[in-house]
């Protein structure tokens, strides 16, 4: 026998959900008022551009100083936001400026830490991308340097700021659909044939400063695919699309479930089929336990672009009472068919009397709505410019972002020594690999340090 959730239950929690929306509208349709927030952007290309677009709805935030390693970035930028910015390829006289209020950090993942930290130091409010750093030690120190200088810092995970994912984490922590048993998510895209390619080294681009660019990674030639997006190939600067994208849904996840320190993590995946000069793997599956039990599995399909959750969802939670399926503009919880005796004996006397036991067939869905009228990114600046004026913690601090980002961080190592790891997280360690615990910070390149 099974009971079915009932339509009264399911209208109640799809009513919640549009109500949960209504209230996001208005709470971030009111932009703050007040002094305008001076804002100093570092890095320029692909992330930097879209934060541009993402700040300048806000009338309270003016860009006034710009800096990026590659000079054609620059002009661009500063065509761009208008006005006479202070323009530089050092970051460092950027930060140094009595006129920047807060600086936003859009460089390579392997910049973050020394960006993030510094600009702490100076007295500076920072909005930095999100993965938030390349080792778990580094973020660590981000977080450690954040709370003692009282600065007021946002990690770029910018779905924190849409009320559809906080609706979706309150409602799987509510307990709408039961007990969690697993979450899963995947990045999909079919980048066969060609990828990145192959393509040999070679003088960097008129304008680059390329050992800048490096920085504290290790000293190689230039090589376009080690630049320009493409960085996110490569292990000295990215943990590839497991941080990149995974971070995102590793966030929501453990917002949703209530958890954000896995106690053991595999991963399996490999360079299957992709020719080109890639670091990363092009297939891999990660899973995660946390210390309740409940699983946690992230997909990197880089060969093949079939949907890897159902309904075409981002993110999928099973509950014993049903499962939630999240996309970026809807909530769906599918019900379950819920038992209400034990799983009978099968004899094969009474077959034909047997009920089937099954899921229910019928899919009930909250209505779909928009997202606010504005981009995730929009609503996440403007989180983090109420929080500068206000001096309220943002909606992803440090703490939030170092978590989501470290349990990124795992799946790489564990892919890396090939074996299951066991996790402290209070410690921050590996319990059962010290060369894996090696591994959990890395030597910077003369002469950079973190402070």
């Amino acid at each position: 026998m099974a009971r079915r959730m009932s339509r009264r239950e399911f209208s109640k929690q799809a009513a919640a959900v549009g109500a949960a929306a209504s209230i996001g509208r208005t709470a971030l349709g009111a932009g703050s008022s007040g002094e305008t927030v001076r804002l100093g952007l570092i890095g320029l290309g692909n992330r930097g551009d879209q934060l541009i677009d993402a700040f300048r709805p806000h009338k309270d935030a003016r860009f006034v100083a710009l800096c990026d390693v590659y000079e054609p970035y620059i002009e661009y930028a500063r065509q761009k936001v208008g006005g006479s910015p202070f323009c530089t390829g050092d970051y460092r006289r950027l930060i140094e400026r009595k006129d920047v209020d807060a600086v936003v950090i859009a460089t390579p993942d392997h910049w973050h830490a020394l960006q993030c930290v510094e600009a702490c130091l100076a007295g500076k409010d920072v909005y930095v991308e999100k993965p938030l750093s390349l080792t778990v030690s580094e973020g660590r120190r981000m977080c450690e340097v954040a709370e003692r200088e009282k600065r007021v810092v946002q990690v770029g995970i910018h779905r924190r700021s849409l009320p559809l994912f906080a609706k979706a984490a309150e409602l799987v922590r509510g307990g709408a659909i039961g007990k969690v048993s697993i979450c899963r998510a995947a990045h999909v895209s079919n980048e066969w044939p060609f990828g990145i390619g192959n393509p040999p080294d070679s003088d960097p681009p008129a304008g680059l400063d390329w050992d800048m660019w490096l920085g504290p990674a290790p000293k190689v030639p230039y090589n376009k695919n080690r630049c320009f997006y493409r960085f996110r190939w490569f292990r000295d600067y990215s943990g590839g699309q497991l941080t990149n994208m995974g971070t995102h849904y590793l966030d929501l996840i453990q917002w949703a479930i209530g958890q954000d320190r896995p106690r053991r993590v595999v991963a399996l995946g490999a360079k299957k089929v992709m020719e080109d000069s890639r670091e990363i793997p092009d297939t891999m599956e990660v899973l995660w336990e946390y210390p309740d039990g409940t699983l946690a599995s992230f997909a990197q399909f880089n060969t093949n672009s079939a949907p890897a959750n159902a309904k075409g969802s981002l993110a999928e939670f099973r509950g014993t009472e049903g499962t939630l399926y999240i996309t970026y503009n809807k909530i769906e919880i599918v019900p379950e068919a819920v038992r209400t005796e034990e799983i009978p004996a099968l004899d094969p006397r009474d077959r034909a009397g047997n009920a089937k036991q099954g899921r229910a067939t019928t899919q009930a869905a909250s209505k779909a709505f928009a997202m606010t009228g504005a981009t995730e990114t929009i609503s996440h600046t403007r989180d983090f410019l109420d929080c500068v004026k206000s001096r309220k913690p943002c909606t992803c601090p440090p703490e939030i972002g170092h978590r989501s980002t470290t349990t990124t961080l795992l799946g790489n190592l564990a892919y890396d020594r090939g074996r299951e790891l066991i996790w402290d997280g209070e410690a921050e360690r590996f319990t059962n690999d010290e060369e894996a615990n090696k591994l959990l910070s890395y030597e910077y390149r003369a002469p950079w340090k973190l402070p």
